[in-house]
Formats: structure tokens, C-alpha cells, sequence
């Protein structure tokens, strides 16, 4: 069993810890909140000070932090990852970023022997909390084949794409696809209430046939029962398509569905929904459209108004 470091212990972050741990791993954790530092502690991990206090008593050290500033800070910044450098550390960062950010810090890393991963997932909350993540990696092969066992504890699927930065543009592709699948469920939900039809009957309908998707297994139930809490914040959602925008006009790739999609999400931010779930996108839907989802819909019971046609309130039916 390896001995891993993890740093930024968020919903992700904190759900891969607990999986690397479950599956025997010695964890070494640091985070800036120290209430989940301490929990994991009451679980078997040992806290460190700083980055470069995991980095100097690991084999293997993570991030997973919101955006590129942070990793570059606590990789290359004081205190971090690069000055706990040592004979076969490798850095594997979780963390969604910009692609040149990623191929950046391999090149720093790789001046101090350090070999790094970028390993950004998808699968949500769920997909954090029951190993089932994906996993899409960039960088050298003998790094990626040392990280396998590791990734076995976190997801069901990983795919070494192809060099530093490489799992970044997959990730890229993945964030493109997964606001095209909120935005499009929000307007198929509001659809289906705003013409009077229940929207659970429809995700029954469709979920079978070309429409199937993950976001239409899981998200429906929990915006039926009300519930916009996040599995992923918004504003992540937010500044992905971001990274998405940015990595269009360096390689000069139009986006145009992206760019909209975008705009439902700064939205919600400006609305002061930053940290609701990135399905809760529906709300502005609900604004557009003037009508709540969670508004039960009472749907005409066909024998009552074949009843009331045939027959006067003051003759009911023999039966």
C-alpha cells in the first residue's frame, strides 16, 4: 500500500480521501478549513502543516482545488508541493484547470524530478463518494502506471489520454457536454410543466430511449423533491466553461453553445446562487418561464370529467 498526500478536501476532495483510505492507503491530508482535516484525522489520516510538509512524507501527493491560481500556489508557491521534492514523488492533480496551467507546472515539477499527472474526474459527488469517478489523465506512461492502484480506489474508469495537459482538454470535452446536459434537462422539465404535463411521467418516457444520459438518471429526483444543494456549485460550473471559453480562442475553436450556456450560469451567480447544485441552473429556466417545478400538478382524472359530462351534479351514476 502507498503512502498518498491530499490536499484540498472540498465535497470532492474529501470523498476521494476517505476511498484512497478505505482501500489501505496512509493518507497525509492538508487543507485551508481544518474541521474536514480533523475528521479525517478521527478516520486514520495525519495532518500536515503545509504542501511541502505532505510532499516530504509521500510516494504520491493530490490536489483538488477550484481553479488554476490556487494549484500554481500550492504547488510552486512558499511552502509548496516543489519544495518537498524527493526521489520518485509523483503529483497528481484532481483539480479542473487550464490546460497550459497543467503543462506549466510539469515542466517546473519535472526540473526537480517530480513526475506529474493532471487527472481532473467527473462523476459528481456521487460518482466521489462510491469510487466511481472517471478519470482522464495527461503525462508520462511509467507515472500513469504507478497512479493505476490509486485510481482503482477513486473511480470505475481511466484513460491516460495522452501527455501533460492532455487530461485537461479531455476535460475540456466533458464540461462542454455536461452544461449542454443541464441546460438542456432545465428546458425539458420546464417544457413538460409549463404544458401541463407531469415532468416525472416524461423522464420516465424518455430515459429509455435516445435521451438517456447520467444527468437524467440522477438529477431529476433531486429537483423534483426541491433539492438545488450542491453535488457540484454552480460557480465551478461556472468557471469550467470558463477554461472551456479560454481553451476555444487559443486554438481558435468556435463554441458558440458553450458561450449561452455560460451565460444561464453567470445568471445564477449574479442571482446570489453561486453554491446551489449546477442542475439548479433550472431556476433561471423557472424565472423565464414563470412557472415552478416543484409546483404539483393536479392533472384532470378522466372517469371524474367523463362523469361530470354525462351526467348533472344532482344525477351522479348508478354505479
Amino acid at each position: 500500500m502507498a503512502k498518498i498526500g491530499y490536499i484540498g478536501l472540498g465535497i470532492m476532495g474529501a470523498a476521494i480521501a476517505r476511498n484512497l483510505m478505505k482501500a489501505g492507503h496512509e493518507l497525509v491530508v492538508h487543507n485551508r478549513s481544518q474541521k474536514i482535516v480533523q475528521e479525517l484525522v478521527g478516520e486514520g489520516a495525519k495532518a500536515a502543516a503545509s504542501p511541502k510538509d505532505v510532499a516530504t512524507q509521500v510516494e504520491f501527493v493530490f490536489t483538488n482545488l477550484p481553479d488554476s491560481p490556487d494549484v500554481e500556489k500550492v504547488v510552486l508557491g512558499t511552502n509548496g508541493i516543489i519544495e518537498g521534492a524527493h526521489d520518485g514523488l509523483i503529483y497528481i492533480d484532481n483539480s479542473t484547470i487550464k490546460p497550459e496551467t497543467a503543462r506549466m507546472l510539469a515542466a517546473k515539477l519535472g526540473e526537480v524530478g517530480i513526475a506529474a499527472l493532471d487527472a481532473p474526474v467527473s462523476g459528481g459527488d456521487v460518482g466521489a463518494k462510491n469510487g466511481t469517478l472517471t478519470i482522464m489523465v495527461g503525462g508520462e506512461q511509467e507515472a500513469f502506471d504507478k497512479a493505476v492502484p490509486l485510481f482503482q480506489a477513486m473511480g470505475k474508469a481511466w484513460v491516460l489520454v495522452g501527455d501533460s495537459g492532455a487530461g485537461q482538454i479531455a476535460k475540456v470535452c466533458n464540461q462542454i457536454i455536461v452544461g449542454a446536459q443541464m441546460a438542456a434537462l432545465a428546458e425539458a422539465l420546464i417544457t413538460a410543466q409549463k404544458a401541463g404535463v407531469d415532468p416525472s411521467r416524461v423522464v420516465e418516457a424518455i430515459k429509455g430511449g435516445a435521451a438517456q444520459m447520467w444527468t437524467l438518471d440522477v438529477k431529476p429526483p433531486r429537483l423534483f423533491a426541491g433539492n438545488r444543494n450542491p453535488g457540484f456549485k454552480a460557480h465551478m460550473q461556472h468557471k469550467d466553461l470558463g477554461i472551456v471559453l479560454d481553451t476555444g480562442k487559443t486554438y481558435g475553436i468556435p463554441l458558440p453553445l458553450t458561450a449561452v450556456i455560460q451565460q444561464l450560469y453567470t445568471a445564477m451567480l449574479e442571482q446570489g446562487n453561486r453554491d446551489l447544485d449546477n442542475s439548479a441552473v433550472i431556476t433561471i429556466y423557472e424565472q423565464l418561464a414563470n412557472v415552478k417545478l416543484s409546483e404539483p400538478l393536479r392533472q384532470p382524472d378522466p372517469v371524474e370529467e367523463a362523469s361530470k359530462e354525462s351526467f348533472p351534479a344532482s344525477d351522479p351514476p348508478a354505479w
